[in-house]
C-alpha cells in the first residue's frame, strides 16, 4: 500500500513543521517554498534576507520560558507533542535571560538539515497559484504573511471573501563592537534569568532629545501595497511616539525592573538590546521596529547612550502582513469548511508570533497526516494552550478579528469557587497551566489508543 501524499505551501516555520510532523507519521510531503535562486539572482519577499526554511525576519525570540507563563505553557505543549522546529530552537539556543532566542543563521541551518535527512519530503522551490487537490490527500496552506499576490487571489477565490490585512515590522540590528559599553550595563528585568539584555539607560533630558529627533524623521516611502493598519502588537516607534510623550517610556523604552547597578538607580527610560546569535557579534533593538528612512534611523538612533558610533547590520522596515478571516473559514481542525481536505496554519492562519506559528503548524500537521491516511481528527482540547489558540481563531468575532498570541486570556478560567479562594495570580497561572498539561495528555494518550497517533 503507498503512502498516503500531503502537499505543504511554505518554508517559514509552521510549513517545515507541518512537513517534518506529516512525514514523520508516515505520509509522503511536497514542501513548496517560492523564495529561490533563479540563474544566481535570488527570487525573495519584501522582508526576507535568504531563501532558508525558517528564516527569523523581526526577532530572534521565542518569548518566555519563565514556568507558569502562558508563552512557557505553549511550548512545554509542543514539546509533550514532540514539535520538530523547538526542539531545534533548545539547541540553538542563545543566552536570553528567562526567554527563548536563537541563533537564527543555526536555527535556519538544522531546520534544512532536518528536512534534507527526512526520505519522505521532497522540497519544491516555486511559486503555488492554485489549491485544486491535484491528487494530494491534504494540503497545508502556511505561506505566512507574505502570501503572494497570486496565491492571496486564489485563496480569495476559494473563501468568497476578501483578506483581512495589517502591517508589520522588523527591528533594527547593530554590530557588537560598535556598541560603546562604557555607557550601558548588563541586566534582565527584575533580575529574572540571567543578565543577558544590554541596557541603553537614559536621562529624562536624553530621553526628550530622542523623542524630539524621533517625532521630527523622516518616513520611508510609501509603497503600493502599504497602508496605515497596523497591528497593535507590533506598532513602530514613531507611531507609539505620537501617541503622546511618555507613551515609549510604558512600552518598548520602560525602565521599571532594570535599575543600573552602577548608580544603584532606574533610569528615566531604557533601550534593551537582545543578543542575536552564538557569536554575541550582532544584537537587535527590542521593540525598535519602525518604518523611517534608512539615513534618519541611523541618525536618531545614535542619540541612544552606547550607540553613538553603532554600525547597522540591518535597520527597521515594513511588509504585509496577511491573514484569513478563519472564525469564517475554518473548523476546529483548522479545516476550511467548504474544502476539509485544505488546512491553514502559521500566520496566514490568524495567530501572532513565532512560537504559534510553529504550534499551529505542528497541529496541522498531525491534522493533515491522519485525514490522509483515512482517519478522524480529535481536535486538540480546548483547556490546553494549543486548543485555546486553536478556539480563538476559530470562535472570535467574525467582524472584528485580529490575530493573537498565546495569553492566559484566551484560555478557560477556573472555575468561579477556585478564583474565590484562590487569590493569587500567580498560583492561579500555576492551576491553569495543571489543567492545561492534564488536558493535552489524556488527548494525546487517546489519540494513540485510537491507532491516530502523533510523531
Amino acid at each position: 500500500m503507498s503512502e498516503p501524499r500531503i502537499r505543504v505551501i511554505g518554508g517559514g516555520l509552521a510549513g517545515p513543521e507541518a512537513a517534518l510532523t506529516a512525514a514523520r507519521m508516515g505520509c509522503r510531503v511536497d514542501l513548496f517554498e517560492m523564495r529561490r535562486e533563479v540563474d544566481g539572482r535570488a527570487i525573495l519577499t519584501p522582508a526576507h534576507q535568504t531563501t532558508d526554511f525558517g528564516e527569523l525576519v523581526c526577532s530572534n525570540s521565542l518569548k518566555s520560558e519563565s514556568p507558569n507563563t502562558a508563552p512557557w505553557l505553549l511550548k512545554q505543549e509542543m514539546r509533550r507533542l514532540g514539535s520538530n522546529l523547538l526542539a531545534l530552537a533548545d539547541a540553538t539556543a542563545v543566552p536570553a535571560g528567562h526567554a527563548l532566542a536563537v541563533d537564527r543563521v543555526e536555527f535556519s541551518r538544522r531546520i534544512a538539515e532536518a528536512i534534507a535527512a527526512e526520505p519522505r519530503i521532497c522540497v519544491v522551490r516555486e511559486e503555488v497559484t492554485s489549491l485544486d487537490p491535484a491528487g494530494y490527500a491534504a494540503t497545508v496552506v502556511a505561506t505566512g504573511p507574505l502570501t503572494s499576490d497570486a496565491l492571496s487571489a486564489e485563496i480569495a477565490r476559494l473563501t468568497g471573501s476578501e483578506h483581512l490585512a495589517f502591517y508589520d515590522s522588523i527591528s533594527p540590528i547593530v554590530e557588537a563592537d560598535s556598541i560603546n559599553m562604557d555607557r550601558v550595563y548588563f541586566a534582565a528585568r527584575w533580575d529574572k534569568g540571567t543578565a543577558d539584555y544590554i541596557n541603553c539607560p537614559m536621562t529624562r533630558e536624553e530621553y526628550d532629545v530622542f523623542l524630539a529627533a524621533l517625532l521630527a524623521a523622516e518616513p520611508a516611502e510609501t509603497r503600493d501595497w502599504e497602508s496605515t493598519s497596523y497591528f497593535e502588537g507590533c506598532l513602530p516607534i514613531e507611531v507609539l511616539a505620537r501617541r503622546g510623550p511618555d507613551t515609549l517610556r510604558f512600552g518598548p523604552m520602560k525602565p521599571v525592573g532594570l535599575r543600573d547597578p552602577r548608580t544603584g538607580k532606574t533610569p528615566w527610560a531604557v533601550v534593551q538590546l537582545r543578543q542575536e546569535n552564538l557569536r554575541a557579534d550582532s544584537y537587535n533593538l527590542v521593540g525598535f521596529q519602525n518604518h523611517l528612512k534608512f539615513g534618519e534611523q541611523a541618525r536618531v538612533l545614535r542619540l541612544i547612550p552606547g550607540l553613538e558610533n553603532a554600525k547597522f547590520l540591518r535597520y527597521g522596515q515594513i511588509h504585509r502582513n496577511t491573514y484569513i478571516c478563519s472564525p469564517r473559514l475554518l473548523d476546529a481542525c483548522l479545516r476550511m469548511h467548504s474544502r476539509p481536505d485544505l488546512l491553514f496554519a502559521g500566520q496566514i492562519s490568524g495567530v501572532e508570533g513565532y512560537t504559534e506559528s510553529m504550534a499551529s503548524g505542528l497541529l496541522a500537521g498531525i491534522y493533515a497526516a491522519v485525514l490522509a491516511q483515512g482517519g478522524q481528527s480529535q481536535p486538540v482540547p480546548r483547556a490546553s494552550a494549543l486548543g485555546s489558540l486553536t478556539h480563538y481563531i476559530t470562535h472570535a468575532d467574525a467582524k472584528n478579528f485580529q490575530p493573537a498570541n498565546i495569553t492566559f486570556d484566551l484560555l478557560p478560567h477556573l472555575d468561579e469557587e477556585t478564583r474565590r479562594r484562590v487569590r493569587d495570580k500567580k498560583e492561579r497561572h500555576r492551576m491553569v497551566c495543571e489543567q492545561a498539561l492534564a488536558a493535552l495528555e489524556d488527548w494525546r494518550c487517546a489519540a494513540l489508543a485510537s491507532g491516530n497517533g502523533i510523531p
